[in-house]
């Protein structure tokens, strides 16, 4: 909705800044700076741009030559920004005043000239900070990777590209029909291109390298292997500005040049475990791919080390989307990239590639995901490659693939805590029941769970397992004790004693009690319900 009209008294008296502007303009004005200016009042919220005024105060009118076909001017200006734009002239004891009146930026998408969203910060014009461009695009979901590239046309796209996708969803819907359709029904079909022209998706999946550079010069990728972590040149470094499509192979071929095996032996089976898990890769760079903010400065960047791997994408996490719930809250950054992904059989609808990352670090008993240098810009994601403890693979061995196979996300992580002698969260808390049913998990008192003893065994750390149990054990014996002693002459009952120990059961606190009495600590006088513990004198 355009500003309401304000009259040359009001204007007069306005205050110049993020929604109005004044231009003096006696003769001329050039119609990009105009452009520039209509764009920031636009991402502003909306506002005027007056010619024919002073700019300083107190203000008068000078009249203004500007623009002497304002019609033609305001759709120029609708032409090439893509909003609404209105104007008013005015005549002022014979002097010339005209105003054009900007409607505000459309929720989600700020207002572009060139390629740059322009914004006021008080009267200054400058180019709009990351920061703020990218709440405006998390608005409303804008999902820029279905939105349509104007210019672009199908001959922007490669074929080869298209191709590779082709055989891919072949492959994953087994629908034969597909080799024979045009490219572009194959494009349409997979909603690539629209009635109304060529997606983003399409540019950034299957563009060709001049397109890209034409129309998306962010859409890069760039590979660099690095032998050591210190700065400097990277040993090798190789530029992706093409369709997804037509490098997402390459890529991993890159990796796995480099790509060490690590040996773990049981008994008389020797396993081979790559640094870099084919699995996880491919899925970290299509988290990559899918979510990062193409409205964004900045490429995606892969840096190989010889036991780490870093991937960082422009953007920031997706609005909604924090690291503490990453495994359980799916918001697409780009839509219509994950649906055609998911078309061919690269990622899930349901955004299962990060949990696959996590479960896939657990089973091969790897440090899990790191995040350490996202923030509101970037995400950064380091994948370590070394088994951090092997032990722990004969421990996943043995719970089986049976077992395995019915395991959550949650319940690797909970292995993996339990494990490592952490605590666990409210999300592992509620999986606790199903791995106690399937034998994977001991309760061993209020609050307190440890793995199985045959899984610690096998792992050759049943002392882990006899400790923590023990100590427990030892801690319960100790507060009936101390409640006993505290009671004194008046005993304590057995009713009062599971007070001290409510999550243990009547007959768990009496195998307690005869041990204390075994060691002659304490004594019972009395039968059934009547009987009372005293201390041992």
């Amino acid at each position: 909705m355009l500003n309401n009209p304000m009259t040359i008294d009001e204007l007069l008296n306005a205050k110049e800044g993020e929604q109005i502007q004044f231009k003096e303009a006696k003769n001329r004005f050039d119609f990009t700076e105009a452009l520039k200016c209509c764009s920031a009042l636009a991402n502003c919220g909306g506002g005027k741009l007056v010619f024919g005024i002073t700019d300083k105060r107190p203000r008068i009118v000078v009249g203004s030559s500007a623009f002497d076909q304002p019609e033609r001017t305001r759709k120029g200006l609708i032409e090439k920004l893509k909003i609404m734009v209105d104007f008013q002239q005015y005549e002022h004891d014979g002097k010339r005043v005209l105003v054009f009146d900007v409607s505000s930026r459309p929720l989600g998408m700020p207002v572009q000239y060139d390629g740059i969203a322009w914004w006021y910060e008080g009267d200054s014009l400058i180019p709009m900070s990351e920061e703020i461009r990218r709440k405006i695009y998390e608005e409303t979901g804008f999902d820029f990777s279905g939105s349509i590239c104007d210019a672009a046309q199908i001959s922007d796209l490669d074929e080869n590209a298209i191709e590779s996708f082709r055989a891919k969803w072949i492959e994953k819907s087994n629908n034969h029909r597909l080799a024979s359709m045009s490219i572009e029904q194959i494009l349409r079909d997979c909603e690539a291109i629209t009635d109304e022209g060529v997606t983003y998706a399409a540019l950034i999946l299957f563009g060709k390298k001049a397109s890209l550079g034409q129309f998306l010069p962010q859409c890069e990728i760039v590979f660099e292997y690095r032998s050591t972590i210190t700065s400097g040149a990277a040993n090798q470094r190789e530029n992706f500005r093409m369709g997804f499509f037509a490098c997402y192979d390459r890529l991993w071929e890159l990796i796995n040049l480099r790509n060490d095996t690590q040996h773990y032996q049981e008994g008389f089976f020797i396993f081979d475990i790559p640094t870099f898990n084919e699995s996880v890769v491919r899925e970290a760079i299509l988290n990559a791919v899918s979510h990062r903010n193409y409205q964004l400065a900045g490429s995606i960047f892969i840096r190989q080390y010889s036991e780490k791997l870093v991937i960082e994408s422009p953007g920031g996490l997706p609005h909604g989307i924090t690291l503490d719930n990453i495994l359980d809250r799916q918001i697409p950054r780009n839509r219509r990239i994950a649906e055609i992904l998911a078309l061919c059989g690269l990622v899930e609808r349901s955004g299962q590639g990060m949990n696959i990352i996590y479960e896939n670090c657990v089973k091969e008993a790897k440090q899990l995901p790191d995040f350490t240098g996202t923030d509101d810009f970037f995400v950064s994601l380091t994948l370590n490659g070394l088994i951090i403890d092997k032990k722990m693979l004969s421990l996943i061995n043995k719970i089986g693939n049976e077992r395995l196979d019915i395991l959550t996300t949650s319940d690797f992580l909970t292995i993996d805590a339990l494990y490592h002698e952490r605590d666990l969260n409210e999300t592992m808390l509620s999986r606790i029941k199903h791995l106690i049913d399937i034998g994977v998990v001991e309760h061993i008192g209020r609050g307190k769970y440890v793995l199985s003893r045959e899984l610690y065994s096998v792992a050759g750390k049943a002392g882990i397992h006899t400790r923590v149990v023990g100590l427990d054990r030892e801690t319960n014996k100790e507060l009936l004790y101390k409640h006993i002693r505290k009671s004194g002459e008046k005993g304590s009952p057995l009713k009062e004693l599971q007070q001290v120990l409510p999550s243990l059961k009547r007959s768990q606190i009496q195998v307690l009690l005869r041990e204390l009495r075994k060691e002659e600590r304490i004594h019972c006088i009395g039968n059934t319900n009547a009987a009372r513990w005293y201390l041992k004198k």
